[in-house]
């Protein structure tokens, strides 16, 4: 048989318990916190990344994206000059 007596509850007590589980709670506020900080600067990384390429677009002053088939006056397109 066993020789030992009870010595009590086995575990952590609520104390224990209690203390954990606000430390639980600070880590995830903290962990929160750093996520949203992180998540502002990426948005605004984004943000500088997009004006620049607007501002680059803008003074390239290129006519853009062009058919090689036709042009919009309803001439004869880039492709039509080489045949």
């Amino acid at each position: 048989m066993c020789g030992g007596g009870s010595k009590g509850p086995v575990g952590p007590s609520q104390a224990e318990l209690d203390a954990a589980e606000r430390q639980r709670v600070e880590a995830d506020m903290a962990q929160r916190e750093i996520a949203e900080e992180k998540a502002g600067v990426k948005r605004d990384d984004i943000q500088d990344a997009l004006s620049a390429r607007v501002q680059r677009q803008g003074k390239r002053g290129g006519k853009g994206r062009r058919s090689l088939f036709s042009s919009k006056s309803g001439a004869a397109g880039y492709l039509e000059r080489f045949k």
